[in-house]
């Protein structure tokens, strides 16, 4: 009796969250044909747009890298198809609004940074690289047989960041930010005198496209508080060198100034002569040229298509628990009728009775 109501509950839950996973489906149809319908405003600032060309460019020139091997693979539809869970590449997911800030802080991650891959979930990675039973790589699969296919073969190891698993930033957001800046406290200036030349924190200089800003991982965190917080934190930027340098005592995660200077971590810093890296991130005027409308029906797609998926996801739970729930009820119930049968007075022997004499007369005993 006890495994029926548990078995209704779970078919109930289910019946349930398909009804709501309809609904959502209407309202993403819905969410879709309004978007196509909005008003197309065309982006007369070309040179952002050569800007993002010339990264991608200058990217695939490092051309046996999984970079530069993704960035191709994308130009190629039908493979593109084999690495969807791919996000990125660090340099092609962040923008900033001025030139300088893009070298120094392309600079200050370094090329390997830069040329990483970004993954949402485990699976990707999965796909990624393959091995076979002795550890080796499998280079008939993953992304290099996609290499090989398309004539780019892949050397060497590469970094892939994973969403799902980075310690995303705990803490409020800048109110009405459509861009979803971090509510960092500024330095505590207090020890320094006369401190001046605090621009702000690095993770909140990247400029974010709307697609990446919500509802990325499972637990709808966007790509500023899981990606560039993990490459960031609370990187701090100043306008010059000595005034970095005059802040020392506030600066606990790194800083950087427009000239150049670089503290790394806690005592750690880079001298010399600046490392011109090839591949910084693409310039912005940080203006969207897509209505305020418009944007906001993005993002609640967005939303609507993630509640979507963590229902797809509990339905999927309800359906193993029913299943379990089924499997362990049949188990018990062929268990009692095993006993039933067994204990049961139509299948045992009658005893054979047994004749008695009593003065001429047999009595069945």
């Amino acid at each position: 009796m006890i495994c029926c109501c548990w078995e209704t509950q779970h078919e109930e839950n289910i019946k349930f969250l398909r009804t709501h996973t309809n609904v959502l489906d209407k309202q993403v149809t819905l969410g879709k044909y309004h978007s196509s319908t909005a008003p197309k405003i065309e982006d007369g600032d070309l040179s952002h747009m050569r800007s993002e060309e010339a990264t991608i460019a200058n990217v695939m020139k490092h051309e046996k890298t999984a970079a530069a091997l993704f960035s191709q693979l994308k130009r190629h539809r039908n493979q593109a198809a084999n690495i969807k869970d791919v996000l990125g590449v660090v340099a092609t997911l962040g923008k900033l609004s001025d030139d300088s800030l893009s070298w120094l802080l392309s600079e200050y991650l370094g090329l390997d940074s830069m040329l990483s891959l970004v993954c949402i979930t485990y699976d990707g990675i999965k796909a990624l690289v393959t091995y076979d039973k002795s550890g080796s790589i499998n280079k008939s699969s993953g992304l290099y047989g996609l290499g090989t296919a398309i004539g780019q073969p892949l050397e060497g190891r590469f970094n892939v960041f994973y969403l799902e698993n980075l310690r995303p930033y705990v803490g409020d957001f800048m109110p009405n930010d459509p861009q979803k800046r971090l509510d960092l406290s500024k330095p505590d200036y207090q020890t320094v005198k006369h401190h001046q030349g605090f621009l702000g924190f690095a993770v909140n200089m990247i400029h974010i496209d709307d697609a990446n800003l919500f509802y990325l991982t499972s637990d709808g965190n966007g790509l500023r508080e899981t990606l560039f917080y993990t490459l960031f934190s609370r990187l701090q930027v100043y306008k010059t060198r000595a005034e970095m340098v005059q802040a020392l005592p506030c600066i606990y995660d790194g800083a950087v100034s427009l000239d150049g200077g670089i503290i790394k971590g806690n005592g750690v810093y880079s001298l010399g002569t600046r490392d011109e890296i090839d591949v910084k991130f693409p310039i912005t005027s940080g203006v969207s040229y897509l209505p305020e409308a418009c944007i906001e029906v993005e993002k609640e797609m967005k939303e609507l298509k993630w509640k979507r998926e963590r229902m797809m996801e509990d339905i999927q739970r309800e359906e193993a628990l029913l299943a379990h729930v089924k499997y362990s009820f049949e188990v018990k119930k062929q268990e009692f009728l095993g006993f039933m049968a067994q204990s049961s007075p139509y299948t045992m022997p009658y005893p054979v009775p047994v004749q008695v004499t009593l003065k001429g007369k047999s009595t069945p005993r």
